[in-house]
């Protein structure tokens, strides 16, 4: 039932905190796990919002692209490759397509960008589905009610909502990281994680976010601009960490777009460990320093923003002569010329910052997966507790990538808590046939 405010209720089988992508999937799949054994448990999902699943209906532009064609853990980071392969094995993009699709939800594919959509172009599509699959196995969603505290108790938690209290003997965290906090995502699972005993991946920072160069920089005087280009990340001794290559957009502010996106983690992260690391771009990903050095000499009697506009719009192409302090027209000396490939090739990004966990669309950091069973997604440190989705160390790159990881953990969390309490029950159903096969051997 949607909506249900309740006060303590006792005995609750697996509760999940957090109704979002993750919350959802893993509550359905624990009521799935049960009814496929023939005994229904009680589940529960609490949530804080008042709607529930508003990052869901953001996701994509309003799309919501739950998955990529070809997913693998080199498409992630944050946990090892080897422990995230691990889990989405568990649960394939072959998995997610039949789910949605048994719920009646069609995809199609984008071609340039590998990402499946729903044939509706509409994440209500999506999260409509999500709901009704866990309705339908008996998942009762009870929000507003934002939990506060999680403690263990002889036989289980007791969770402390603002709705009442909670008794479970299974609890799964759900509740994301700290990207979107409007949207229930602020960051509060952390807190409860660490209360359990648990630790958190240093540092926790956005994850596919724009990026802020300083007002004056030349760059934002092209916002509005989009084209392909290559970032690279290099330590302070000049060692190449990461790159990306994609669509990327000028602002007014700095940097978006895809291939922004998809670096902006690894920047933030490395940033932080090594405060000397640079960032730089590659306006023509196709070209290197000594190609473009070889069309400027081809093209010494048309200028080098003739050359260079056969490529980029006129411009970038005139900001770049600016840049190398190049002569937009007539004959370029060696040294000018090499600073013009420099300029195209590599043009250092002095980023001041992020545009923040509002505007994030993920998390980087989180509950450290060698804390986890990643057989079951249960607590190392806090046995009957599980985890999954975004409040674990693990991001992927844009794409539907992070939905196929809240798929995927999910689906492991929710069937193996379901499996815990029914193998717990029947073995409390055999102790007590043997005791009272005990009583009455003692009567006889």
């Amino acid at each position: 039932m949607l909506g249900t405010v309740a006060t303590t209720v006792d005995d609750i089988d697996v509760l999940v905190v957090g109704a979002g992508a993750a919350g959802l999937f893993t509550a359905t799949w624990a009521g799935r796990t049960a009814a496929a054994a023939g005994q229904p448990l009680s589940i529960v999902a609490v949530d804080g919002a008042r709607k529930i699943g508003a990052k869901i209906l953001v996701a994509g532009g309003g799309r919501c692209n739950i998955t990529h064609h070809a997913v693998s853990e080199a498409d992630y980071a944050g946990g090892t490759p080897p422990a995230i392969r691990k889990v989405l094995r568990r649960f394939t993009v072959a998995d997610t397509v039949r789910f949605f699709a048994e719920s009646g939800v069609e995809f199609y594919r984008e071609v340039d960008t590998g990402k499946l959509f729903p044939v509706t172009d509409s994440s209500r599509t999506i999260l409509d589905a999500l709901v009704r699959e866990a309705v339908a196995t008996g998942v009762r969603l009870i929000h507003p009610a934002r939990v506060t505290a999680v403690g263990p108790t002889e036989t289980g938690f007791r969770v402390t909502t603002t709705a009442g209290e909670f008794l479970a003997k299974r609890v799964i965290l759900c509740t994301g990281g700290k990207s979107l906090p409007k949207s229930g995502s602020d960051g509060s699972g952390f807190d409860l994680a660490r209360s359990l005993g648990h630790s958190l991946a240093d540092p926790i920072v956005p994850a596919l976010v724009p990026l802020v160069l300083p007002a004056e920089h030349w760059i934002t005087s092209l916002s509005g601009l989009a084209l392909p280009a290559t970032l690279t990340l290099r330590s302070g001794s000049g060692k190449r960490l990461h790159a990306t290559t994609g669509s990327t957009l000028c602002t007014h502010r700095g940097l978006s777009g895809p291939a922004v996106l998809d670096i902006s983690r690894h920047w933030l992260v490395a940033r932080h460990a090594d405060p000397a690391a640079t960032l730089s771009i590659n306006w023509l990903p196709e070209e290197s320093a000594e190609s473009i050095d070889h069309l400027l000499v081809d093209g010494q009697r048309r200028g080098a923003l003739a050359v260079l506009r056969q490529r980029v719009t006129e411009r970038l192409a005139r900001c770049l002569c600016e840049q190398a302090g190049a002569a937009p027209t007539g004959d370029l000396t060696r040294d000018a010329r090499r600073a013009v490939a420099a300029a195209v090739v590599a043009t250092p990004l002095p980023i001041i910052g992020d545009r923040g966990f509002t505007v994030a669309e993920a998390t980087a950091g989180g509950v450290p997966l060698t804390e986890i069973r990643l057989e079951t997604m249960e607590s190392r440190i806090s046995p009957g507790l599980h985890f999954a989705g975004e409040v674990l160390d693990v991001d992927g790159r844009i794409g539907g990538f992070n939905f196929q990881w809240a798929w995927a953990s999910g689906y492991v969390a929710g069937a193996a808590a379901a499996t815990a309490v029914l193998r717990a029950t029947a073995a409390g159903t055999a102790d007590a046939d043997s005791a009272a096969t005990v009583d009455e051997a003692k009567t006889s």
